[in-house]
């Protein structure tokens, strides 16, 4: 992924800027699906209450709170339907689990169970393309945008890189597309290698 993005010049945006300007291109244009591509392991979520609860050891508290969200994302799913845009997700997963990716899981079932489609993947998968590091978090929209999303050290959201190329967001979505039709449905994964574990202790 990097090759793609390396051969498109982009524009970074701080966080604030990254998030009005995503907000105001989200669903510009209809008829074109969002692909994303979510390849780090852990990620700090700060402001998020149910990943909160979550740091705080609070597990019951945190689930229930993902549960609390569905009305507002089967709302973004409406949404997308309207627009004529499917809202697609590769998932990177590593064994065994970091305790932030089971917390994940349990909100990319629920995003699945309100309209998204999710499909996991291993690392193995996506090694072709990580000869230079892992491959960065990148999202399309519309017909013409790629964001590669940029964090911390930390993992905590920092802003992003805006490429306006039709062309690079075709490659892009046709790359993390090929990794789709590897991946597994969220939901056998969510059953088989997530459902059954204890909380982690942390």
């Amino acid at each position: 992924m990097r090759d793609l993005l390396d051969a498109s010049p982009g524009e970074k945006l701080g966080l604030d800027a990254y998030r009005a300007d995503f907000r105001r291109r989200d669903f510009a244009v209809d008829g074109y699906d969002s692909w994303k591509l979510e390849r780090r392991q852990h990620f700090r979520e700060p402001g998020d209450a149910s990943w909160d609860a979550f740091v705080r050891r609070q597990w019951k508290e945190a689930l229930e709170l993902i549960e609390a969200k569905r009305p507002e994302l089967v709302d973004l799913s409406r949404l997308a339907t309207h627009h004529r845009c499917r809202l697609l997700r590769v998932r990177v997963v590593e064994q065994p689990l970091t305790p932030y990716l089971q917390w994940e899981l349990h909100l990319l079932r629920l995003r699945a169970e309100c309209g998204e489609l999710i499909r996991v993947i291993g690392p193995e998968h996506i090694g072709a393309y990580e000869h230079e590091g892992p491959a960065p978090e990148v999202i399309t929209l519309n017909d013409d945008t790629v964001y590669e999303i940029l964090y911390d050290s930390e993992g905590e959201l920092e802003g992003g890189v805006r490429h306006l190329d039709t062309g690079l967001r075709d490659r892009v979505a046709g790359r993390v597309e090929a990794l789709y039709e590897l991946g597994e449905d969220i939901d056998a994964f969510f059953e088989r290698d997530v459902a059954s574990l204890a909380p982690f202790d942390r």
